[in-house]
């Protein structure tokens, strides 16, 4: 009887853990991930099935490695969470996921997101360690730089874009890489005024670098990015070597998906109970992802050439 009980118990605390670990891998995040797609659409590889085959591995080995380094930075980062509202909860700032069992956690997720990489090639190996050691390298160093912190971050999104198009051998253009960053910096700054106003005088407690920025720096930050953001994507939808790519110069009218996720977005983040982390934003807004399916199946078709017909007996077959 004894020995069942703590048989139990054992499962019970291995079901506990699992279930800790799990959520310290923030898998809502992964969301972010989805760039890695990006030159799977604009590289016309969506109806090759090698090609898709790879981006999916692809987003496996980021979702992995990118776990890996938040577990990672949630224990470096464990006293600072404690006096955020939300992140004081997280598995490891609440003491419920033991430092070895999530620092195991961590390493195993990096080796198997590797084992992935060289099973995709060398190419992907060195964007993942470009990516780990970049990631590192904010959690150590550069969350402490004003301006470093957020380019760090949105770099980390350019590397998806990287990696994505090595996965296809595909290259991705120069304008791709801008609007990926442009996109994602935004997405950083708007991250740190939401912060200053959820924590307001305890933000510099939460987050040093909090102390060196000022909510209307970042409103004039903001207001730049998504003048740049929208400028670029429309610049590269009319490039003459995308119309020349994809036989048409109609790209452009699916900027207005852009100018309104942005806009939507910004009107949101004024909002310190709704403008906080962008993945959770993206899944709980439903005109946001709406905006962002809609902008995906635009630009799928004028890209693919697809007529209404095909469209519509692909969505009523």
């Amino acid at each position: 009887m004894i020995s069942y009980e703590a048989d139990a118990v054992l499962r019970l605390r291995k079901r506990s853990l699992l279930g800790l670990s799990l959520a310290a891998m923030r898998p809502h995040q992964w969301v972010k991930n989805l760039f890695i797609f990006a030159p799977l659409l604009f590289g016309r590889k969506l109806t090759d099935l090698s090609a898709v085959g790879a981006a999916l591995t692809t987003f496996c080995m980021f979702c992995l490695l990118s776990s890996a380094l938040y577990i990672f930075n949630d224990w470096l980062d464990a006293d600072e969470d404690r006096a955020h509202p939300e992140k004081r909860n997280r598995p490891i700032s609440s003491g419920e996921l033991p430092v070895p069992a999530a620092l195991l956690c961590s390493a195993s997720l990096a080796a198997t997101a590797f084992c992935l990489a060289w099973w995709l090639g060398t190419s992907i190996v060195v964007v993942g360690a470009v990516y780990f050691v970049l990631i590192v390298a904010y959690s150590l160093s550069f969350k402490r730089l004003i301006v470093l912190d957020c380019i760090a971050i949105a770099s980390g999104f350019v590397l998806r874009v990287i990696g994505g198009a090595v996965a296809i051998n595909v290259v991705p253009t120069h304008w791709l890489i801008v609007c990926a960053f442009l996109l994602a910096l935004f997405l950083a700054f708007s991250k740190r005024r939401q912060e200053m106003l959820t924590l307001l005088n305890n933000a510099v407690e939460h987050r040093k670098v909090l102390g060196q920025y000022s909510v209307a720096y970042l409103d004039q930050v903001n207001i730049i990015l998504i003048g740049a953001a929208i400028v670029s994507y429309a610049l590269y939808t009319v490039a003459p070597e995308t119309v020349e790519r994809f036989g048409t110069d109609v790209l452009i009218y699916g900027t207005v998906f852009v100018i309104y996720g942005m806009l939507r977005y910004l009107a949101l983040i004024n909002h310190p109970e709704k403008g906080g982390n962008p993945s959770k934003m993206l899944l709980r807004d439903r005109p946001l992802l709406i905006t962002v399916v809609a902008w995906s199946l635009y630009n799928a078709i004028v890209i693919y050439h697809i007529t209404l017909e095909e469209f519509l007996v692909f969505l009523f077959r």
